[in-house]
């Protein structure tokens, strides 16, 4: 497999002050910036970690973009869950290849991608048109045709019921998530799990609640909080700047109904 840059592919542009821009690569393109603009020409056909320059000399890497990359650059319309809760989310609801997933409110795609790569099939409910097809243009473009053969988004309402049975994990991002536990309970098969991801703690109590009349055990909420270090040289401190809260995640096992 060839690691040079071709037509076509999505190039992470890296300049001296560690700013990051996305593109992909046309032939006869350019990329434009306050430094001038560096053709696409000079990109395709060379080497993943090769240094091209503008027009006034600014230095920029060429890198390919990790997952994580795309989704803090990619097109959206509705807000992502942030990468340092998609790792979580994978392990919480103990994502595989092969598993039947349901996700509602599938947004802008960003949760998607990450279970799909795990080797997921997941039908997705959504409520808004254009959300679902920015989630499926974004599925598309960083993962390809494989990835949509397992991916079916409807546009429905997860809060009136679900259609699927014999599923293996049912995973929302939406305001009550509470409104699906009955729903999932019919919907899972024993020891399926239900995760829910909720900016809002209340959320997060009302949806532990309902687990308390239901046929879920083993509740746990978390949030997981991301703080990086400055090291350099001798000076080791942790940086001034973190990504604290962003969600709860919290998840139950059916066992039984």
């Amino acid at each position: 497999m060839s690691r040079n840059f071709a037509i076509g592919d999505r190039v992470l542009l890296i300049d001296s002050k560690k700013r990051r821009y996305l593109i992909t690569l046309k032939e006869g393109g350019e990329f434009h910036s306050h430094a001038g603009f560096v053709p696409h020409d000079l990109i395709i056909g060379s080497n993943e970690g090769s240094t091209v320059r503008s027009t006034r000399n600014q230095g920029y890497l060429a890198v390919k973009p990790t997952l994580s990359d795309f989704v803090l650059k990619m097109p959206r319309g509705a807000q992502v869950i942030y990468p340092k809760d998609l790792g979580p989310i994978l392990m919480l609801a103990d994502i595989f290849p092969g598993a039947r997933v349901l996700e509602s409110g599938v947004g802008s795609g960003a949760l998607s991608m990450a279970m799909l790569r795990a080797g997921a099939n997941i039908v997705g409910y959504e409520l808004r048109e254009d959300f679902a097809e920015r989630a499926k243009e974004n599925v598309e473009s960083f993962l390809g045709a494989e990835a949509m053969s397992r991916y079916d988004v409807q546009l429905r309402d997860c809060y009136d019921g679900i259609d699927e049975t014999d599923l293996d994990r049912v995973i929302l991002d939406l305001p009550e998530p509470w409104q699906v536990v009955k729903h999932a309970e019919r919907a899972l098969h024993p020891g399926g799990i239900l995760l829910a991801y909720t900016p809002s703690i209340l959320q997060a109590m009302q949806l532990r609640e309902a687990f308390e009349s239901s046929a879920f055990d083993m509740p746990e909420t978390m949030e997981v909080l991301n703080r990086t270090w400055h090291i350099e040289g001798q000076a080791v401190r942790p940086d001034h700047r973190m990504v604290a809260h962003t969600g709860f995640l919290t998840h139950a096992r059916l066992l039984g109904t």
